[in-house]
């Protein structure tokens, strides 16, 4: 079994970058497809990007595309998902997942969150 945390949240500007960081432990990560996914108040949960274990597929949401960098780094059992050119609508608590299927939508492992407010 894995477990997964969040962390890299806060306050940001319009415009500004944040990086959040997903740290397993429990297990090898690179047996694990990582997800993250976003929850704004009053919103369903979103899925944002995905990163397999071993190929380094990816998959990003068509909301974050070109402004959105998910990488990896299995020696440190870490998943990181640099986040650029924020916006207001990116506002949202952001929650990393661990599954051993590649983009699933109801991953088995869920981190705690990290709340990220974009506001000037």
């Amino acid at each position: 079994q894995v477990h997964v945390a969040e962390s890299g949240g806060g306050l940001v500007q319009p415009g500004g970058s944040l990086r959040l960081s997903c740290a397993a432990s429990g297990s090898t990560l690179d047996y694990y497809a990582i997800g993250w996914f976003r929850q704004a108040p009053g919103k369903e949960r979103e899925g944002v990007s995905c990163i397999s274990g071993r190929d380094g597929r990816t998959y990003y949401a068509d909301s974050v595309k070109g402004r959105f960098t998910i990488s990896r780094d299995n020696a440190k059992n870490t998943v990181y998902l640099q986040m650029n050119s924020l916006k207001p609508e990116d506002t949202a608590v952001y929650y990393c997942a661990a599954d051993r299927a590649f983009g699933t939508r109801v991953p088995a492992y869920w981190g705690q969150g990290t709340q990220v407010t974009v506001s000037s």
